[in-house]
């Protein structure tokens, strides 16, 4: 097989990107990233530092044209964590309306629009996603498996958390993969046993294996039509009915609650760490310790508003300095700077306590040393693309498993 073209969105600073090119099997042939927020395209000029500017867009993609964007094999990008409600069908149109900036939407405008469709998609958000918003526990999720299912995608998702698989980091993300009608992958999957492919055949659980746990299958339809399923979904606020994996074909969702199933090398925070000299600036000041301890620590007090009223406050306390012999805690995009935090990672070393450095940051999440140093970019900045990037040895397993079944089902439909 050729090399799979590939369409990254939201593209960060380009993990997807090296995930899947670490394969050997996929080519990315147009990527787009803009953030809202910032005049300076901080993350753009690093993607682009590291790949080039050719066929890379800097441009909010609301307002992308979906003709310029050229045609691909996969769809893959990490979208924001959003609410996914949708506001209304548009008449005479398979399109959707939601909220404006709700960045989903502009996958599924492009999806809707191509008219070769992309024929296989990888997603990535936060893991509560199955089950926000709470006023509608997984009411967002549905939403978007029943558009997947109305544009011909079928879909299965698992939450990852990479250090039950051996990876540095204590990071849980929801992957989710898409196959379009017509596939080998897709007909595969809709003449499997939902269980069986969830547990044993399917595309993640033969990257990432998985034991059942006690709980059974859940089975349900969605509601056929968008726009009433977004309103309608689980309106008593109880428990989200998506477990941690699951199969979604012509709108009938399968789930199941799985275990991690490995037992091969595990990385812990002390492998990550830089040997050689450390910046002065990353050791904590004598003076700010008992600032970060408070911080650290567990707590039962009361607290003031602005507007004078008086509630009680707990909450517990933290490993600090952070555990050595175990994979690092999550890595979050307020991990740069010096000010004292309860979330910031911190290491006792022989010369005293210290900050992480934006290197060890990267390795964390897997990515080449140094993959984001460039002029004008300072070490906060870094910390906070960490903060916001995925485990690349995740994308990296996931797309090698992909394509191996890609060849595998192709291989059966020829014979």
């Amino acid at each position: 097989m050729q090399k799979l073209k590939v369409c990254e969105l939201f593209a960060g600073v380009g993990g997807f990107r090296l995930g899947l090119e670490n394969t050997g099997h996929y080519s990315v042939v147009w990527s787009n990233q803009w953030e809202p927020s910032t005049k300076i395209q901080h993350a753009s000029l690093v993607y682009e530092a590291r790949f080039g500017t050719e066929n890379h867009s800097n441009t909010n993609i609301e307002n992308v044209e979906t003709s310029e964007i050229p045609d691909h094999d996969m769809l893959v990008g990490g979208f924001p964590c959003q609410d996914y409600s949708v506001a209304t069908s548009l008449k005479n149109s398979k399109g959707l309306i939601g909220k404006k900036g709700v960045l989903w939407w502009s996958i599924h405008r492009i999806l809707s629009e191509k008219t070769n469709k992309p024929k296989y998609l990888f997603l990535e958000n936060v893991d509560r996603l199955l089950k926000s918003p709470s006023s509608q526990r997984g009411r967002d999720f549905a939403v978007m498996l029943r558009s997947l299912s109305d544009l011909g995608y079928a879909v299965e998702w698992r939450v990852i958390n990479a250090a039950e698989y051996g990876m540095p980091q204590r990071r849980r993300r929801v992957f989710f993969m898409a196959y379009f009608k017509g596939t080998p992958i897709f007909k595969k999957l809709l003449k499997s046993r939902p269980k069986d492919w969830i547990l044993k055949e399917g595309t993640i659980s033969a990257a990432f294996p998985v034991d059942q746990t006690a709980q059974n299958l859940v089975s349900f339809d969605l509601e056929e039509d968008v726009v009433a399923l977004s309103h309608n979904f689980n309106p008593e606020k109880g428990l989200s009915p998506f477990l941690n994996s699951g199969i979604c074909v012509n709108g009938k969702v399968s789930t199941l609650k799985t275990a991690p199933s490995y037992d091969g090398k595990r990385t812990v925070l002390s492998e990550i760490l830089e040997k050689g000299s450390i910046p002065p600036e990353y050791y904590i000041d004598a003076a700010d310790l008992p600032k970060w301890e408070y911080l650290k620590g567990g707590k039962k007090e009361i607290r003031k508003t602005k507007a004078g009223f008086q509630y009680n406050y707990s909450e517990g306390s933290m490993v600090f300095p952070d555990a050595l012999d175990q994979p690092s805690r999550t890595i979050i995009t307020g991990e740069g700077g010096k000010s004292p935090s309860r979330f910031k990672h911190v290491v006792q070393t022989s010369k005293g306590l210290r900050r992480l450095l934006p290197v060890e940051l990267e390795r964390l999440n897997m990515f080449p040393d140094n993959h984001t140093q460039l002029d004008g970019i300072s070490d906060a900045k870094r910390a906070f693309f960490m903060g916001n990037a995925l485990v690349v040895g995740i994308v990296e397993q996931l797309g090698a498993s992909l394509f191996r079944k890609i060849s595998e089902f192709e291989k059966q439909v020829q014979s």
